[in-house]
């Protein structure tokens, strides 16, 4: 049993789907509707954290709730019979001769189940998907066949039971809101519209209207509705056992009646059907949430017939179809190809769901965190580049002065809000990641002025990198830093990227490590705020300066630019400016940090102060220098096998965390990536790093590179994951993101075939469905059984992305060049050597064929040639790399695909 590609545009099939507890599916549009759909239909479907139509689930709830969208058949008289395959004879025999046969399909973005019983002789087909538009609206085509040699007399009802309200009701005053509801018969359906709404947002006037609306496809209107869940299940009832349809009873409501306070359901009663051999009956269900409260019949005039849903199927298809085909890679393995389609959509997904509604939710009520801001944009840079410089810029606005950053996210872009509950959490590696977006961007575009753009600056109560407060903010001031005199602040987003560099270089702890905070990327390590360090970012850290320190020498260069302006409380932090502190000395650095805090706790002045770029540049190399001398001199171990690694953390009692212990030794793979990455570890050093890895931490049977090695401790001296069962999420688990980290790490330093084999490794893993029991693409983690976890939502989506195009293919920017530097290995191609990616660049469409006739490996081929649409062209060809002006690619053609051949010999 496992999915199979059926098509090249990545739709699969999975033959008994229903055999899996935990399988969920997306369907979502760009609108705000947001669904999950299981092979019975389970899953629920919601606006955001306060709109859900049907009843919220958590992964758990999926095999367990009974409240899921259904569609009844009382057959002859004397069967029944569900769609989804819930009724208690479909229940009682799923694991006998009798089951009947589920096969599932899917592509982008629609998932059909077909259901069929023979001993009935009646077959099922669900449509499910939502249409690309304005609507929030989930569409449900089902399709009766009579598949036996009698004719049928068919009884057929839907039936949607109807949450209507905020998630935060599940248990908190569940019955109390029914008695808000507002339930409205007409003549295609159940409206439901609460009065009240009851949530975080205190009680106030609901608008919300939430719709289940029925058509036969010839347009025929349903004959009645069964509105309330206690009249449609009757006494002793359930959703798998509902009296109305076990007794074949007749719908009590007609069009126009009203109810007051109890639970709904969109239970629509069709008119009894006699279907001949070989006949089908379509019905569509339409599920819909309308904010703006209105009462109309759009709907079934857009959708309200088998050839209408057919177009916005279609348009459905082509919708995502296109979202997703650059880039398109093609290499030997064919599948490979098609599952990237499926790791292509998932930070699209990732950006329209946030982290909070699939089933698998990670955390929160709805939104993105910091760090998905800038790691979604990655994908973006790739995939729709078009908008991503003003996304860029708004995100900047999320700032603090302090280095810190905002944490409660809004919807719309820029959009940053005040945490009213003062929850003072900073995590140590956030203000890492702005940059490496940013200089992606710059990379790809040559838009070197964007760091001369000015913004402004975050600004709540929280203050100090969040371990105080400011007594003179209140909510009233608003969430932007102002001046002494009530102005708003702005600085160049030059200034925002040195900020959030220079506070953490200062913010030490007793090791002369940049301190842990909150946690770092891994969320996890969230209980050593004290005295534990991230040596791992303080790599990352380190190789930011240096690389910024690079950007900056470009930008005087190519600029022409001399001087910039900053903040005169900034410049004290540029201190071979003017104190010239002791780097070696953490008293010092706290000091200086302490002093610059007491300056921004409130307000700045406003004053601005100008510097010589070339200072600035020196003062940002010395910092980075260090950390590299630092973590090379002070953080390389050797244990007692004589095996050597980096040290990637200290905790809370100052304790080194890796190596030898009598608990067994500890490794975690966080502090090599970083340190690999940022060019701190020596090749040597890589090699010994990478022997360490594949005997402490890989493991086939979960995939891959786990996170960490088993400490066999609650280890509560550096985080919660250390009360996770070891195997599981960020407890040594083969967690996603981590691991295309290592391997883009060790691609860009030259260990080609141990960063393919790191990929390959978690793909081979995920596309055998009998371990893994996922849809094609990436999970968030692997556990301890195989079994891919959080799928979807997931930030290393993006980062394999950027891998496998930039460092796999080699199709990256130079200051707005193109630059091709492929380290494709020989089984990577065709039998022909062909191997290609079409992608986006400098706005316009490539074709990258790159043909290696000699099927030569990675180290052994260079760049003989490039031509670009059939002709030669000049080139700087350098070995194994290419680099091509960007104003010969923008004479081309906008609307066209241009091929570029690279030989390779």
């Amino acid at each position: 049993m496992s999915w199979k590609f059926v098509s090249e545009n990545g739709e699969f099939i999975l033959e008994n789907p229903d055999k899996n507890s935990y399988l969920y599916f997306p369907l979502v549009n760009e609108a705000g509707m947001m669904s999950s759909i299981t092979p019975n239909l389970n899953g629920d479907l919601k606006s955001g954290q306060n709109t859900f139509l049907l009843l919220p689930v958590s992964v758990e709830d999926l095999h367990n709730s009974k409240s899921g969208r259904n569609f009844w058949l009382y057959v002859n008289d004397k069967y029944i019979w569900s769609v989804n395959g819930n009724s208690p004879m479909q229940l009682a025999n799923s694991y006998n001769e009798k089951k009947d046969k589920v096969k599932l399909e899917a592509g982008f973005l629609w998932h059909k189940i077909t259901r069929e019983n023979n001993d009935l002789g009646i077959r099922a087909e669900i449509i499910n998907f939502v249409p690309v538009d304005e609507h929030k609206v989930e569409i449900m085509e089902v399709t009766i066949t009579n598949i036996s040699e009698n004719t049928l007399r068919v009884s057929p009802t839907a039936a949607i039971p109807i949450y209507g309200r905020s998630a935060d009701n599940l248990r908190d005053h569940r019955h109390v809101t029914s008695l808000l509801h507002r339930i409205k018969t007409t003549e295609c359906g159940v409206l439901v519209k609460p009065t009240l709404s009851f949530d975080e947002r205190g009680h106030k006037i609901n608008n919300v209207l939430y719709s289940v609306l029925g058509i036969e496809e010839n347009g025929e209107k349903p004959v009645g509705f069964f509105p309330e869940v206690e009249e449609y299940i009757g006494e002793g009832g359930s959703f798998e056992n509902p009296e109305a349809i076990f007794l074949n009873k007749k719908p009590y409501a007609k069009p126009g009646e009203y109810f007051e306070g109890y639970e709904a359901i969109g239970a629509i009663k069709f008119k009894d059907v006699e279907l001949k051999p070989n006949e089908s009956k379509t019905y569509i269900i339409l599920m819909d949430i309308n904010e703006e409260g209105t009462e109309n019949n759009i709907l079934i005039e857009k959708y309200g017939s088998k050839e209408k849903v057919k177009k916005a199927l279609e348009n459905n298809k082509k919708y995502w179809e296109n979202k997703i085909s650059k880039p398109e890679f093609k290499t030997s393995d064919d599948e490979f190809n098609k599952w990237m389609k499926w790791v292509n959509i998932q930070p699209i997904l990732r950006r329209l769901f946030g982290n909070s509604f699939l089933p698998h939710h990670d955390y929160g009520r709805g939104g993105r965190g910091w760090r998905d801001l800038w790691q979604d944009l990655l994908a973006l840079l790739m995939m729709e580049p078009d908008n991503v410089r003003f996304l860029l810029h708004n995100n900047f606005a999320g700032v603090r002065i302090d280095g810190s950053n905002a944490t409660i996210i809004g919807s719309k872009p820029g959009e940053f809000i005040a945490d009213r509950n003062n929850i003072a959490r900073m995590w140590m590696d956030h203000g890492a990641w702005p940059f490496l977006t940013t200089k992606l961007y710059i990379d790809l575009t040559g838009d070197l002025k964007f760091l001369l753009e000015s913004q402004t600056y975050f600004k709540d109560r929280l203050a100090n990198r969040c371990t105080d407060f400011d007594p003179n903010w209140t909510i009233e001031e608003g969430n932007k830093l102002k001046t002494n005199s009530g102005e708003l602040y702005s600085g160049s987003i030059l200034e925002h990227i040195l900020i959030q560099h220079l506070t953490p270089f200062f913010n030490v702890g007793m090791h002369n490590n940049i301190k842990l905070e909150g946690a770092d990327w891994n969320d996890g390590l969230d209980m050593a705020r004290d005295k534990g360090e991230s040596v791992a970012f303080t790599a990352l850290y380190g190789w930011n300066l240096l690389e910024f320190a690079n950007l900056l020498k470009i930008l005087k260069e190519k600029e022409n630019i001399e001087e910039i302006e900053i903040a005169e409380e900034i410049f004290m932090l540029l201190d071979t400016l003017n104190t010239n502190i002791d780097y070696n000395s953490v008293d010092e650095k706290n000091k200086l940090l302490n002093e610059y805090y007491s300056k921004v706790k409130s307000f700045v002045s406003g004053k601005k102060i100008t510097i010589k770029i070339e200072d600035l540049i020196t003062d940002l190399e010395r910092k980075g220098n260090w950390i590299v001398s630092h973590i090379r001199k002070n953080e390389w171990i050797k244990n007692n096998e004589g095996f050597e690694w980096f040290n990637g953390y200290y905790d809370n009692h100052g304790n080194r965390v890796e190596g030898d212990h009598p608990n067994g030794v500890r490794m975690t793979l966080t502090g090599q990536v970083f340190t690999i990455m940022g060019g701190i570890a020596t090749n040597e050093q890589i090699e010994k790093i990478l022997d360490s890895a594949k005997k402490y931490l890989k493991d086939e049977k979960v995939g891959g590179y786990r996170l960490n090695t088993n400490f066999h401790e609650v280890k509560l001296d550096l985080g919660r994951l250390f009360g996770f069962a070891f195997g599981h999420k960020e407890n040594g688990a083969m967690f996603s993101h981590m691991a295309v980290m290592f391997s883009n790490a060790l691609y860009k330093r030259g260990f080609v075939e141990d960063g393919f084999d790191v990929i390959n490794t978690l793909y081979n893993h995920v596309k055998n469905f009998e371990v893994s029991r996922i849809y094609p693409g990436i999970p968030e983690y692997i556990n301890e059984k195989g079994r891919g976890m959080y799928h979807y939502l997931t930030g290393s989506a993006s980062w394999l992305l950027l891998t496998v195009l930039t460092e796999m293919f080699g199709v990256k920017g130079d200051l707005g060049d193109l630059v091709l530097e492929p380290k494709l290995l020989h089984k990577q191609f065709d039998c022909k050597g062909i191997a290609s990616v079409k992608t986006l660049f400098a706005d316009r469409t490539f074709n990258i064929i790159y043909s290696n006739k000699n099927r030569l490996n990675y180290g052994k081929y260079n760049i003989s040639s490039v031509s670009l649409n059939g002709k030669e062209i000049e080139s700087e060809i350098s070995g194994n790399k290419v680099k091509i002006k960007r104003s010969l690619l923008e004479s081309l053609d906008k609307n066209k695909i241009h091929e570029l051949i690279v030989e390779l010999e």
